[in-house]
């Protein structure tokens, strides 16, 4: 079986072919980032890594728009899907180059983050707060135009999203029920899309900005749509086990390695020694990877290094 086969099969319930799945993710710099430069930046990854499936990163820029107002928020565009083109170039390259190896899939970004882009993360929280509803009704504009950037992906042979929500976390909004009823709406049309169109589906819950302190609760996403979960094992005060999210979530859970620890700072044997340690504590149905996007200064090796691991395991 080839690395496509050997996950089917796995995500389906069975056995990975004797081994545990392993996948990172990082971005390629500036010179990497559309065409064919994007294209055999990302099959080299991937073959050199060895990992398991094919993660796209999404580097297409969002234009900014300048609002003043929350009543501003009716002039975000609905971006055509023309707009989406050096992205989409990029996807079916590497489904024509890949999908025939492995399934394939791209980073999709929540519509609260790609709306904060657009205006500054600060403006669109402040309007938020201020008045929620002109707000809501621009980001329903952003989530318009995924969906529709979505379902030519499909047409194209994408395997999936590794979408990425944000908005949630415990220093966000002043106000949590802001998050709750502006914000997971629009999580949860666009995912709904993705979980009835796509078979491999990874709900990335990001904690990625650290003035917001992560997540001191997990209840609010249990119910989002998603084949495998991705998020930290440090949640408030506690730091969860991996067997402990996966139950939580119902589903098999990926991650449980530090994106800023040895995998990035350590050297081979450092990553070898914690994904050893990550894997020893792992659930059944697990795939090792990192809590979120590798920096990009991080030794391909060491990667390679706890995805052999994972694979010896």
């Amino acid at each position: 079986m080839n690395k496509r086969e050997v996950l089917q099969r796995y995500l389906s319930g069975e056995s990975a072919g004797g081994y545990v799945p392993a996948a990172f993710f990082t971005h390629f710099g500036e010179d990497y980032k559309s065409g064919q430069a994007a294209i055999d930046r990302h099959k080299q990854f991937f073959e050199f890594t060895g990992m398991d499936f094919v993660k796209i990163q999404f580097e297409l820029p969002f234009p900014r728009k300048e609002i003043a107002t929350c009543s501003d928020y009716v002039h975000l565009p609905c971006l055509p899907l023309e707009y989406y083109r050096p992205q989409l170039d990029v996807v079916k390259g590497l489904v024509n180059a890949l999908k025939s190896d492995a399934l394939v899939i791209l980073t999709l970004y929540s519509p609260f983050m790609i709306a904060g882009q657009m205006v500054g993360n600060d403006t669109l929280i402040e309007h938020l707060e201020l008045d929620p509803e002109p707000v809501f009704k621009g980001m329903e504009a952003v989530t318009d135009s995924l969906i529709e950037f979505v379902r030519e992906c499909k047409r194209l042979g994408l395997d999936g999203f590794y979408h990425s929500t944000q908005g949630g976390e415990s220093h966000r909004f002043k106000d949590r029920e802001i998050f709750a009823k502006w914000v997971q709406p629009s999580d949860m049309r666009l995912m709904k899309e993705i979980d009835f169109s796509f078979p491999f589906n990874i709900l990335h819950i990001c904690d990625y900005h650290s003035e917001y302190r992560g997540y001191d609760d997990l209840t609010q996403f249990h119910d989002y749509p998603g084949t495998v979960v991705n998020v930290s094992t440090h949640i408030g005060a506690k730091t969860l086990t991996t067997a402990e999210l996966s139950a939580v979530f119902e589903r098999p859970f990926m991650g449980g390695l530090d994106r800023l620890g040895p995998l990035s700072s350590g050297s081979e044997s450092d990553a070898r020694t914690a994904a050893m340690h990550v894997l020893a504590h792992a659930p059944s149905r697990f795939i090792l990877g990192a809590d979120c996007t590798v920096p990009g200064n991080t030794p391909w090796v060491n990667l390679r290094a706890a995805i052999e691991t994972a694979h010896q395991h």
